[in-house]
């Protein structure tokens, strides 16, 4: 009875949250050229609460994720930071001795996964990502990495790049002796059931853990849903709560952010996300990964929401702003708030 009555309240609940967001959906029928035309939005909050699919698309269909993938490698780091097999402000150069031969002995798991590596990116970066169907492999890529000019010491300033976060990648793979691609798929997606899940190399050259996954909407709902219920899904532990923390621990400051994207300026950045919102005592609160595609991921803690915006296909990059109009949306709806 008991079990029968929390069914009841779920649904009762998702019927009347769904009937207050028609002015979401609204909302995402107006803007939806300028976020892809196609596209499915996702809304958790204990269970899902509200879901719509737009043009010729749908919540089981795969599509790239862009820069949203970031979010999944930090995860998988935080992992191995779990199993003892790898620590935070370890240096790269435990496994990656060719960053020693080029000076670079001071960058740590933690800069990277930061964009603190200081290594000189490509002018232009947005607009013409690093050549990497050059590279034979993810270890080409990464040793070819350790050639180029320090710009800055490693932690000092901030430049929004894809470097660390293949860097990270890479030396899980040396730590597992297995492909990045094989090894997320069984550390991360088969505990989350995430089956549409996958790295892969569409575009030519090595597996890219910056950019390079595709997911559906009822797969990475379920990754958001984890990381907002404190790393627990489905009755497993997949992060522990201390790895959460640490994952949502903001490691910059504005005087540090030298290069960030026009979606994001103005935000401060975790690992992996940025943050959107904060307590009265200057802590994050709510986070997103963006992908630029205009795929979007956020966590609101406060609120005790995720979502999750996916398009069939890109966005126009430069009107990629469907983000605040969506999440101010959301806010209105849900009164609630888990911070004091």
């Amino acid at each position: 009875m008991k079990v029968m009555t929390v069914g009841a309240f779920l649904l009762l609940f998702q019927s009347l949250f769904a009937q207050s967001l028609i002015s979401l959906d609204g909302l995402l029928e107006k803007n939806k050229k300028q976020m892809g035309n196609s596209l499915v939005t996702m809304i958790w909050m204990d269970t899902m609460i509200h879901k719509k699919e737009i043009g010729e698309f749908n919540s089981k269909t795969a599509a790239p994720i862009g820069s949203a993938s970031k979010w999944l490698t930090a995860a998988l780091a935080m992992i191995f930071i779990d199993e003892g097999k790898i620590s935070i402000d370890d240096k790269i150069t435990k496994w990656l001795p060719e960053y020693a031969k080029y000076g670079k002995n001071y960058i740590t798991i933690r800069n990277c996964l930061s964009n603190f590596t200081g290594i000189q990116q490509d002018e232009k970066f947005l607009q013409k990502m690093f050549d990497r169907k050059r590279f034979a492999s993810l270890e080409d890529e990464v040793n070819a990495y350790a050639a180029r000019e320090i710009q800055t010491n490693p932690g000092t300033e901030f430049r929004f790049s894809d470097y660390g976060f293949n860097i990270v990648g890479r030396i899980l793979e040396i730590v597992s002796k297995r492909r990045f691609d094989v090894l997320i798929r069984q550390k991360l997606f088969v505990p989350l059931a995430m089956r549409k899940t996958s790295f892969t190399d569409i575009n030519g050259g090595p597996i890219d853990p910056a950019n390079g996954a595709q997911s559906s909407g009822d797969d990475y709902i379920k990754f958001l849903a984890m990381l907002l219920n404190k790393g627990k899904f489905g009755g497993k532990q997949i992060l522990s709560e201390q790895s959460i923390n640490q994952l949502f621990e903001i490691q910059t400051t504005p005087d540090k952010i030298k290069f960030t994207p026009k979606i994001t300026l103005g935000e401060n950045y975790a690992l992996g996300s940025w943050v959107l919102d904060y307590d009265a005592n200057g802590k994050g609160t709510a986070f997103s990964c963006p992908g630029f595609n205009g795929t979007w991921a956020v966590i609101d803690f406060c609120k005790g929401y995720a979502y999750f915006i996916l398009p069939k296909s890109s966005a126009d990059d430069d009107k990629n702003t469907g983000n605040k109009p969506v999440k101010d949306e959301i806010d209105q709806q849900i009164s609630s708030s888990n911070c004091n």
